[in-house]
Formats: C-alpha cells, structure tokens, sequence
C-alpha cells in the first residue's frame, strides 16, 4: 500500500487518489533565464522517478511541470543581453531539454508557459477581486489580500504576525500590507506587456502555477510537487491564490524534495561553488548523475562532492559489468523467484520512495547474477532479466553494457580505436610470449584510465 509524506500535513499518509488507478500531479518547472543547475538535476530527477514508479504500479498518471518563461529575472537577462525575452527564453529551453536528455528524464504529459495562459491568469485574479481576496493599486497592480485567507501558513507553518513584523512596505509598491503579495504588476517602460481590465502588465510569478495547475488538472487534484525552497513563499501563495479564486482544495498531497549542497555548504554563485547540469556532464555522464541522486531518499539533505559523483559512477559500472556478455534475449527455461526481489522492490517505494532501498535489491540481484555466471549462465541471464527490469523504473539500465563501461567521446581517454589497436598488438605480444611488452601495453592503458579484462573469449576494456 503506498504511503507518501504530505507536507501538508507533515505525516506519512496512505496515498488514495481522487479518481480510483488515476493520478493528476503537477510539478513547478524551471524559470528560464538561465542553464539548470545541478539543484534542478535533483528535483527533477526524483519526480522523474516517482512518474515512472507511479505507472509501473499501474496507475494511469497524468503530469504536468510547467515553464516560466516571464518573470523578473527572465525580464532583467533579456534586457541585459539585448535580445528580446522569447529569443532568451527559448535558447534555455532548447538547453534544459538537452541537460534532462541526458539525465534520462522524460518529458511530461504537458508543458505549459505562462504566456500562453495570460487569459486563465487574469480569469483568476478577476474571480479573487470578486471573492474579496485582491484588490487594485491606484498604478495598476493588482495585489493578493493575505488578511482574507485565514489558512495562510498552513503549508509552510509561516506566521503571519512574524512575517508582517519582518517585512516592509517598498515605496514602490502600492499594497496596502507587508505580507500581502502581486498578483498583477503594471508595465514598466520596455518591459513586456499584455492587455488586461487594469491596464498593460503582467502576472506575477505565484499566479502563473495556480492558474496553469487549475487549467491542465482542475480545481482540486492529488499532487503538487517542487523543490523545498518553493514552499514559502511560492507554494504557500499558490494555495491561497486557487482556494480563494475556486473555493475549493487545491491540492491534496504535497511532495518537496531535499536540499542539495555542494561539499556540506549551500549552493551559490557568491561562495563559487554553483554547478550548472552540463558542467557537471563533461565530467560524469547521466546515468551516473542520476544513480546518485537516487542513492539518497528524495526528501533528505543530499551533499554533492566529486568523491560521492565517483562512488555512485563506480556503483552503477558494478551493475553494468554484471550485465556484460548476457544474452537477455534467450529463452532459458529456467525458474528464479522474482516474487521475491519484486515484493521487496514495490514495498520500498511504497515506503515514500525509498529509492536507497529499492537500489539495495537491485545490487541483490547483481549478486546472484554474478554467483551464477560460471555455475549455470541461464540462471544468471534470468537474475540479469529482472535486474534490468526492475533498475528500469528507476532509469537504469538503459545503455548497452559496452557503451556504459566503456564510455562516450566525451568521456573517454584515447579514441576507441587506438585502444582496440594496442590491445592487438598486447595480445600478439602474449601470443609469442613476450610478458614484458605485453605488461608495458597494459599499464599504458592503465596510465590513460583504461582496465583490461581477460578471458577464455578473449580481452575487454572499460574506464577505470
């Protein structure tokens, strides 16, 4: 039975969808003013993960994570740039398709853009002045009024007092309380702009996820998920936005994922240790930046150092060099039982995703497919059939064993075949038993990061 942590209630609670096997989840998406860090890679990662997980338990998901592509930021990079905001926004699109590709994450069912639901954004904030809970500026902005939504704080277990106490009033802005947020903001000279009853503007950043949520899934649905840092203020002013305009709950579970630092401090481009995804690629390929990503519960503090990217790259080549030179094609007759190992999978991620131990049975089965390599090769290809399987909901598994241990162009030192040319001559070299050229051969392709290994069929070659 699955259990998911709700931040909205701060508990573990068995996860019952509104519509019996269906699932509607909406995950906030990336503001695109710039390439996705490795912070993204995380998020996205693991709601990747729970959609795989969701369908390979039979339920017939539909997911949503949208873009913001107008906000301040966007605005202030375009304007710094001197290239229109669609030109800006759409050359980070095009590069977060890239950096997800290469992580293994799939695309969602659908992916709005906030400025292609102006019109559901003003419908909105139209029915919050109706209801009472916005009002008008005397400029045009348009701004939500907190002191009308007795549940605000419920998510985050923000303080109104305390917030209004910390907060001030900018001479800028024409809201009538400190806690009190835009909703509508009116155009500045330059600034992108669409018609609305309160003159030229644009929506604010909170209103764009309440309104396209409401749109693609209704007005209450299962899930909402996120990184943890959107929960205040970004996640609290969705609620309150879309209950206060449909006077209906919003979203009945909430998932946010764990923090990642970088080497036990927070990321951030003043201390200099902020990682984009592709930085992080020409050094590790996907599959093994996601491995450890997955290695850690979706909800813990996870610390991102070179050491730990290494030990989950040696981790995953463990199960690759464990599928290597298995048919999976054949049909062997034979019998294991993957009840077993099924059973023990579907009960940790029924367990709030709890990828660490899910990942602890698939180096079970990397075992007794290893121990039956030399006993009985059919056994081993019937463990290695439900290995693959299995590490599949979890995005494992996907390359050819050769093409993982060996590595891309990008990663690999010394072109494939210059290597394949010294391991010829190495073993020609053993052949007329010449130990001392064949010894050199292979400690020049140690040098280059290359490990060789001999067998009855001959010698292989994978990255160290």
């Amino acid at each position: 039975m699955l259990q998911i942590y709700n931040n909205l209630t701060r508990s573990k609670e068995i996860f019952e969808p509104l519509q019996s096997g269906k699932i509607r989840m909406y995950v906030c998406g990336v503001t695109v003013y710039d390439y996705c860090h490795i912070g993204h890679a995380r998020t996205f990662i693991n709601f990747d993960i729970i959609t795989r997980y969701f369908r390979h338990a039979g339920y017939e998901l539909t997911y949503i994570r949208n873009i913001t592509d107008i906000d301040d930021k966007i605005i202030q990079r375009a304007s710094q740039s001197n290239q229109p905001f669609e030109q800006l926004t759409q050359t980070f699109i095009a590069a977060m398709n890239e950096d997800f590709l290469a992580l293994g994450i799939a695309l969602p069912d659908k992916e709005p853009r906030a400025t292609d639901h102006i019109a559901e954004i003003i419908q909105m904030i139209l029915q919050l002045i109706e209801r009472g809970y916005a009002y008008v500026g005397d400029n045009g902005d348009v701004y939500y009024d907190v002191s009308q939504f007795p549940d605000y704080g419920k998510l985050s277990g923000q303080n109104v007092e305390q917030l209004r106490a910390g907060t001030r009033i900018d001479i800028s802005e024409q809201k009538q309380d400190s806690v009190d947020f835009a909703l509508w903001k009116a155009a500045k000279p330059g600034e992108p702009k669409w018609p609305s009853p309160w003159g030229d503007g644009r929506p604010g950043w909170h209103i764009e996820c309440s309104a396209m949520s409401t749109c693609c899934l209704g007005n209450n649905f299962d899930i909402h998920g996120g990184g943890s840092d959107l929960k205040f203020p970004h996640h609290e002013n969705e609620i309150a936005q879309a209950e206060g305009a449909t006077g209906k709950p919003y979203a009945n579970t909430w998932i946010h994922t764990g923090m990642l630092q970088i080497d036990k401090e927070k990321m951030s481009k003043s201390l200099n240790n902020f990682f984009t995804i592709r930085d992080v690629l020409k050094e590790f390929d996907g599959e093994s930046i996601r491995f450890f990503m997955a290695n850690a519960h979706y909800r813990s503090p996870l610390n991102y150092s070179l050491e730990n990217l290494q030990n989950a790259h040696s981790a995953l080549s463990r199960m690759y060099t464990c599928m290597r030179g298995l048919d999976l094609s054949k049909q062997t007759h034979e019998k294991i039982d993957s009840d077993l190992y099924v059973n023990r999978f579907m009960k940790a991620m029924d367990d709030d995703f709890n990828t660490p131990e899910a990942i602890a049975v698939l180096f079970d089965l990397v075992r007794e497919t290893n121990r039956y390599r030399n006993e009985n090769i059919n056994l081993a290809i019937e463990y290695g059939k439900e290995l693959k399987k299995l590490a599949a909901v979890l995005g494992f598994l996907d390359n050819n064993p050769d093409t993982f241990l060996q590595g891309d162009d990008r990663h690999q030192q010394g072109d494939s075949d210059e290597i394949t040319s010294l391991i010829k001559a190495r073993e020609d070299a053993r052949k007329n038993k010449n130990w001392q050229e064949s010894d050199r051969i292979r400690d020049v392709l140690l040098d280059r990061g290359i490990i060789l290994e001999d067998s009855a069929e001959g010698t292989i070659w994978r990255k160290k």
